[in-house]
């Protein structure tokens, strides 16, 4: 769709909305270099220099400032219309998506004047987007609180993290089993498929992104946040099974939504609970149709995509993992923990032979690498936002990528086999150690090896880390699609049981309620694939970010019983009250 407009007899210009996708508008004006100094576009990717702008978003009026050789300015407001639906829903959910980022993504240390978060270069001037406004690092709220709860329960617990790694080991691997413990599921198998919800397209794209933006050095961070993030989810997952649900069925239903509402109610603060519970289970319901289905059902397709071109039509794509999904999904936890407890192992074991090939190869270089992560971490140059904004970038990747502190892995490990909490507890916290300290990291190993850490080019996400293994393995296009599928279905069968659950919770633990949840959500991967959604996938990634803040509510709230619960776990393992069954 074209249309020109003159305004004043000055300045024509040029509207297109591209295709019905959103955020694909062009606006070109009619000017040549000889009547403009430079041209103040409200879009960062709008050049100075240039009269076009490309990538907006519809629904919108946008200013465009011209800054006339004469000395004149003249100003423009060009409103591009929203004319396909879904323009139309993703300018709706603009207004949702940038509330959202008013309060999570809010830097409270910019606001009170502690730092300055513009990037400078190594000359002391502040890098710039296209459009002239200053670059900046910002320490994102959502970041803080996760970050922060992660290094308290740390030291509140004792370095539980440390002091329960090597029982958490021998529980996963059923040593302590008993069969005539309540459950539906093992503990390896509630391990799995809480994993299934953490490793994904983050471990291969998100981390190439934290690299190609700050460095090596954001390797570093990663691993601390991933260390620490560990006792955060030691505390959750131990409150996940002490205030589940057992259901005469046998079925279990656990969570956030279940300590929330019974824990602080037991502190008399019922109303506070409930009203936390609610938030949680509205914004999993949320965040399990868009970040934990669409966005990885579009990023897969975008892979395959890349790999095969236009030989797979979307739709028949979508239709087929929709099925797939959908025959997942249906028997519920135990049906999901038999294809995680399979599919994450083998995905996770081909990923990383790979990527240990790659390492083992350049062994005389871990040294070396050390070094430059260190260095990176500590003494990154100005233009990747120093120090702060290094750490600031590895921890939000790792953060991200491991969900510790955001409450949903405890969903899943509620339904374990056991009845001592404490110990679904220490199986847990081997999860960010898996996600974010083992392959996380060997990611970014692969990255600095192969030299794509320091010079990433134009590449980012998974075509940047695609680039580094191909460096060795020509054919590793192959390999990535497969770990890309393998990893995007884990997530979304793990996800659909989340958003099923909080569904549950909000309108009621019946049969065709929990259904009803599984056919939107398989309607939702087709949607997903065919589609770009824009705001609309922005608001649920936010809403799966904003899970923290009445998680960690509780999680503070309820942390001495589970401190207490801890001491008599360990006295009754040294005293050998709890014996190893295998």
């Amino acid at each position: 769709m074209f249309f020109s407009m003159i305004v004043g007899a000055q300045t024509t210009f040029e509207v297109s909305n591209g295709t019905e996708d959103p955020g694909d508008a062009t606006i070109q004006l009619a000017l040549d270099s000889s009547r403009f100094d430079h041209i103040q576009w409200d879009a960062p990717q709008g050049a100075l220099s240039s009269t076009r702008c490309e990538g907006l978003q519809e629904g919108l009026t946008h200013r465009v400032v011209i800054h006339h050789l004469d000395g004149r300015t003249e100003v423009l407001d060009i409103a591009i219309a929203s004319l396909s639906a879904q323009e139309k829903l993703n300018n709706a959910f603009t207004p949702l998506v940038n509330f959202l980022y008013r309060i999570l993504l809010w830097d409270p240390f910019e606001a009170v004047g502690v730092y300055d978060p513009i990037v400078y270069d190594n000359e002391n001037r502040p890098l710039l987007h296209p459009n002239g406004t200053p670059v900046k690092q910002n320490i994102w709220l959502v970041v803080v609180l996760l970050i922060a709860a992660a290094v308290y329960f740390t030291f509140y617990f004792g370095f539980i993290n440390i002091r329960g790694f090597k029982h958490s080991i021998d529980l996963t691997l059923g040593r302590y089993a008993r069969p005539e413990d309540l459950g539906e599921v093992s503990q390896f198998q509630a391990l799995t498929a809480a994993l299934s919800g953490t490793l994904g397209l983050g471990n291969i794209s998100l981390v190439a992104v934290a690299i190609a933006v700050g460095g090596p050095g954001a390797t570093f961070w990663m691993i601390v946040a991933g260390f620490f993030g560990m006792s955060s989810k030691f505390i959750e997952c131990t409150l996940g099974v002490k205030y589940r649900t057992i259901l005469p069925s046998g079925e279990v239903s656990g969570g956030p939504m279940y300590y929330l509402s019974k824990g602080l109610a037991l502190r008399n603060w019922p109303k506070t609970g409930k009203m936390l519970a609610v938030l949680f289970a509205v914004m999993c319901v949320g965040g399990s149709l868009g970040g934990g289905n669409m966005i990885q059902a579009n990023q897969a397709f975008a892979q395959v995509e890349a790999t095969l071109g236009d030989r797979v039509p979307s739709l028949w794509f979508g239709i087929g993992i929709a099925v797939l999904v959908g025959m997942v999904i249906i028997g519920g936890i135990k049906s999901i923990a038999r294809v995680s407890d399979k599919l994450i192992p083998f995905a996770v074991v081909t990923y990383c032979v790979f990527a240990v090939i790659i390492i083992g190869a350049n062994a005389n270089r871990i040294g070396e690498a050390l070094t430059v992560i260190y260095n990176g971490a500590f003494h990154a140059d100005a233009a990747k936002g120093g120090f702060i904004g290094v750490m600031m970038m590895g921890f939000r990747r790792a953060g991200f990528s491991n969900e510790a502190g955001i409450g949903s892995a405890s969903i899943a490990h509620s339904a374990s086999k056991t009845e001592r909490p404490v110990s679904e507890g220490l199986v847990s916290l081997l999860e960010p150690f898996i996600d974010t300290v083992v392959v996380c990291t060997m990611t970014a190993l692969v990255l600095v090896f192969t030299g794509y850490a320091a010079q990433p080019g134009d590449l980012t996400g998974s075509a940047l880390t695609n680039a580094a293994f191909k460096s060795m393995f020509p054919w590793f296009d192959w390999v990535l699609l497969g770990c890309i599928l393998m990893f995007a279905f884990a997530t979304m069968i793990s996800w659909s049981y989340y958003g099923m659950k909080c569904w549950a919770y909000l309108f009621g633990e019946n049969y065709w309620i929990k259904q009803s949840f599984n056919v939107l959500f398989v309607f939702c991967t087709v949607l997903g694939t065919v589609s770009s959604l824009g705001a609309v996938v922005e608001f649920s990634d936010m809403m799966i970010l904003g899970m923290a803040f009445p998680n960690i509510i509780g999680l503070f709230i309820l942390r001495k019983e589970v401190k207490s619960d801890l001491k008599t776990y360990l006295i009754d393992l040294k005293e050998k009250r709890i014996t190893r069954f295998k």
